[in-house]
């Protein structure tokens, strides 16, 4: 330990006598910027705003990862260290912050929380990454050359923050880039300029947050002119216009499209696979499960596809009942805790907003509900909550993430039994520790149906994040290929890299196409 000491100490005054002509001020103000991690908020706040969704990810994985870090380097490790700080005498005068920290010196605070940031968005986005990785760097370093710590304290600070940013995937794993290729290829009219697309677009579905992006319809009218666009205002009924944009597909022989959140594409995908038209997928809600678990993320995707006449078969999840209507599902079913929660969140929204209001309805649902009795495969059950996924979500814990595949003719059944003490509790100690798997109260396993008899306790289910009335027997099977999407063969980042020009050859590949930002949905589509 002392060698190593010592060649801290010689590492750092070899620092304090480099001279970098014009670096002073500049990494004197860079780390003051970084301050109470003021720099990586503020570059957070900025992703969030111009980005799309993988910028949102990636901003909320770095935030969690400095805030992690952050903990650990000021509540645990500088207390139990108490390394005093570098002497400032080597160090000139210029570079020399003009207010000097007060704590510890092991390990550097601003070197974990710059690590888990800039690690925590390359894992949701390596070339957001890359933009953020030499400003960590920077920062890092610039620590040791304003003199307020050794190396070490910085190398030390930064496998914190590496190792914070990393285990955030413990409880939300990054999405994967590319969804899996492997889905049966379906037949589907190539529409050069859109024409023969007929898109219902939910302009109705309630206010977007501010963004530079340009409306929906301007932005399909600029990617496929020759598309007919039906556009919902606030005021318009949402069943007769997708009924008439339906009519008008199946009329001209092309295909159906739909812009808006999960809700509209739920209702556009059941009726699609009623009149056996393609459907072209244009995420404009604010989680987009499905388009993003297919592999269009934004709109560019889809109209290529469509342009190309490039399409895949996938499932979709139906609960049938003896007495009432069938339930269609792309995404998710559930009883129990969910549509309680969902139904709360509703009640409050309008009030609060989205995010603060499920955060509340969290917490009440959690204080106030109760199990749901019911017959499952012919075994009586008492249930907090039963979750059933169209097709297998990853990861196998609590918080499904996203699904590699939409064409596994499977749902993923996920369970959390009401007949233990304290199972709510201990499923969320559980999942905040990421040992759900060991949980004796959590049960998750994949099957192709399930049988639900003598359902009491509830008068709801949700699908989608849309609420209707629970039946008390269903029965949750799966409609295999029963939709044909367009999604094109070759992601865009894919075709990029073909098209990169090879020593002496042309370039290989499509037009080059800006990344334009998706737009958010509304109200009508819950997700």
């Amino acid at each position: 330990m002392r060698a190593l000491g010592e060649l801290d100490e010689r590492l750092f005054t070899r620092v304090a006598g480099a001279r970098m002509p014009g670096a002073d001020p500049a990494l004197r103000r860079l780390s003051h910027s970084a301050d109470h991690g003021a720099l990586w908020f503020g570059t957070a706040a900025g992703l969030a705003a111009a980005g799309g969704r993988t910028a949102r990810r990636a901003a909320l994985r770095g935030v969690g990862a400095l805030t992690l870090a952050s903990l650990t380097v000021n509540t645990v490790v500088k207390w139990s260290t108490r390394r005093p700080r570098p002497l400032l005498d080597l160090v000139p005068t210029v570079r020399h912050l003009r207010i000097q920290p007060h704590t510890t010196s092991f390990p550097s605070g601003h070197s974990a929380s710059a690590a888990a940031f800039a690690t925590g968005v390359a894992l949701e986005s390596t070339r957001y990454g890359a933009l953020v990785a030499p400003f960590a760097a920077a920062v890092a370093f610039s620590r040791v050359y304003v003199g307020v710590h050794y190396p070490g304290d910085v190398l030390a600070g930064v496998a914190i923050g590496v190792g914070a940013a990393a285990l955030t995937c413990r409880w939300w794993p990054p999405r994967q880039v590319v969804p899996g290729r492997q889905r049966p290829v379906a037949d589907a009219p190539a529409l050069p300029r859109g024409e023969g697309l007929v898109v219902f677009v939910n302009s109705g579905a309630g206010a977007a947050p501010a963004t530079t992006s340009p409306p929906p319809a301007e932005r399909l009218r600029a990617l496929l002119p020759g598309a007919e666009l039906i556009e919902r205002g606030p005021d318009d009924d949402f069943a007769a216009l997708l009924a008439e944009a339906v009519g008008r597909a199946a009329a001209s022989g092309g295909a159906l499209g739909v812009c808006g959140g999960d809700g509209s594409v739920n209702a556009a995908a059941r009726a699609a696979a009623e009149r056996g038209l393609a459907l072209a997928v244009f995420p404009g809600g604010t989680l987009n499960h499905f388009a993003q678990d297919l592999g269009v993320p934004d709109y560019e995707d889809t109209a290529d596809a469509v342009v190309r006449g490039e399409a895949v078969s996938v499932d979709i999840g139906v609960a049938r009942s003896a007495g009432g209507e069938d339930v269609r599902f792309l995404n998710t079913f559930s009883i129990g805790l969910y549509p309680e929660l969902v139904r709360m969140r509703e009640r409050a929204q309008e009030r609060w907003g989205k995010w603060p209001a499920a955060a509340f309805a969290l917490v009440r649902v959690l204080r106030t509900a109760t199990p749901v009795e019911l017959t499952l495969n012919g075994r009586p059950r008492r249930l907090w909550l039963l979750f059933a996924g169209n097709g297998r979500y990853v990861p196998e814990g609590f918080a499904p993430s996203y699904r590699p595949r939409l064409d596994d003719g499977l749902l993923d059944l996920r369970l959390v039994d009401g007949d233990h003490r304290l199972a709510r509790t201990r499923v969320v100690v559980c999942a905040l520790a990421g040992a759900l798997h060991r949980s004796r109260v959590y049960g998750a396993e994949q099957v192709p149906w399930v049988r639900l008899e003598n359902v009491t306790g509830t008068d709801s289910l949700a699908y989608d994040g849309e609420i209707a009335s629970a039946e008390a027997s269903l029965s949750l099977e799966k409609e295999p290929g029963a939709l044909v999407v367009y999604r094109p063969a070759v992601s865009r980042d894919e075709a990029a890299r073909q098209a990169r020009p090879v020593a002496g050859t042309a370039g290989r590949g499509g037009r080059a196409r800006g990344r334009r930002l998706p737009a958010d949905g509304g109200p009508s589509d819950r997700g």
